[in-house]
């Protein structure tokens, strides 16, 4: 029996049953759909938290405090940081912190020439925005310098950003994400500047609205204010540790040389040295290496769940091809008593286990493809194109394996027997 006899015997076989046919390959389908768009949800997650990170800059390091310290002065301690030990006991210490002082020391220092530029940052939790009737709850809110938009990559879409002067002068202006000023206004968020938002009771006026970011995952991005440190000091957070030091290094190659300077000049002003810092300094190019490796992870695993349902589809296909051999044992009798090989009956019956494989796997990838196209908790899934070789791959490999059995089943019959099989 040629090859296209044998593809033409399997098809009528498949389609002389087609409930059962096509419930059998629903099962591999489903399997293969599951990876393509659960592997895409995990690249997708992956390449958003990467655009995040990335979109602050190669050259950004983040100074925050730990939980432990062997620092005896704590933040701003030391030489020129003007805070004591609450402890008299010189070996004891202080909660670790960061300060103003830190900041401006680093931003003013001769010691740190490869830093760019450096922000202060105050964060306020539980912060209720107002106006007119209308209320949103702010979920980042930062208190900072002018020179944290130039760190952070933000720019002022309408208005404009505020002053070092008004900073000094501890004025009470404020800067809009898109997505705090949609829900205070009805109208165009470009409205609002010039106009008052209270926070917490405490009014701002609105002099920017911050070009739009967007979303990663489930995290609005445009849902922030940023104002001043001094007022956001003065009326919300009051005058305590920041919440950490923005620092912009002046290119991507001189990030390692900027934290070494940043590390020089916290550890003269903390009293520690390297083996016991009471803060830690990381990088955008570090967290996107941590976030890259956390993720490919994650893809793996989902990968490896969804790969349950097509090893489910594959013993799916074996049940139904045995099935099939006990219902046509006359018809393999007849077929090996008219002279037809075992190799001939294998090939038939492996075709078209096969077959329903086959079949399953082109509507999987039809279905994984269009399902890709929607969000999935927040996250727009990326296609990974090896995972729709992957998958379509090992349907058909399925096929074959758990088509082997039964295949070598019914080849296996001998004709005397199976002639005489009700």
């Amino acid at each position: 029996m040629n090859l296209r006899e044998m593809w033409r015997f399997s098809w009528r076989g498949v389609t002389a049953n087609k409930t059962r046919s096509a419930l059998t390959t629903l099962g591999i389908l489903i399997g293969v759909a599951a990876v393509i768009v659960l592997v895409a949800v995990g690249t997708g997650s992956s390449k958003a938290v990467q655009d995040q990170i990335s979109s602050l800059g190669s050259n950004t390091l983040t100074v925050t405090s730990t939980s432990t310290g062997g620092g005896g002065f704590g933040g701003g301690g030391g030489p020129g940081g003007g805070s004591e030990a609450t402890s008299q006991n010189a070996t004891s210490t202080r909660a670790p912190q960061l300060t103003m002082s830190d900041a401006k020391a680093i931003a003013t220092s001769d010691e740190a020439p490869d830093v760019l530029g450096v922000a202060p940052v105050v964060s306020v939790s539980s912060v209720t925005a107002t106006r007119d009737g209308a209320e949103h709850s702010v979920s980042t809110f930062t208190g900072t310098t002018p020179s944290y938009l130039l760190i952070d990559n933000t720019s002022v879409t309408h208005g404009r950003s505020f002053t070092d002067a008004e900073y000094e002068q501890h004025s009470r202006v404020a800067l809009l994400g898109v997505s705090v000023a949609e829900d205070l206004t009805a109208g165009d968020v470009a409205d609002l500047v010039g106009e008052k938002v209270s926070f917490n009771g405490v009014p701002f006026t609105v002099i920017g609205i911050l070009e739009e970011k967007g979303s990663t995952g489930p995290t609005d991005s445009d849902d922030r204010v940023i104002a001043p440190a001094t007022a956001v000091q003065d009326t919300l957070a009051g005058y305590g540790d920041l919440g950490s030091i923005s620092i912009k290094a002046t290119s991507a190659d001189t990030v390692d040389a900027a934290t070494a300077q940043v590390e020089a000049i916290l550890d003269a002003r903390h009293g520690v040295t390297s083996d016991d810092r009471d803060y830690s300094i990381s990088s955008a190019s570090s967290i996107l290496e941590a976030a890259t490796s956390s993720n490919q992870t994650f893809t793996v695993l989902l990968g490896a769940v969804a790969a349950i349902s097509l090893l489910v589809g594959g013993i799916g296909v074996m049940n139904i091809m045995l099935v099939t051999v006990t219902e046509r044992t006359r018809e393999i009798g007849i077929r090996k008593a008219i002279g037809a090989s075992r190799s001939d009956i294998i090939g038939q019956f492996l075709t078209e286990a096969v077959l329903l494989s086959l079949i399953g796997a082109v509507a999987g990838v039809v279905a994984g493809l269009i399902g890709s196209q929607f969000k999935i908790v927040g996250v727009q899934p990326v296609v990974a194109p090896y995972s729709v070789v992957l998958a379509f791959g090992v349907a058909v490999a399925i096929g074959l394996f758990f088509g082997l059995y039964p295949a070598n089943r019914a080849a296996s019959l001998r004709p005397i027997e199976a002639l005489r099989y009700e």
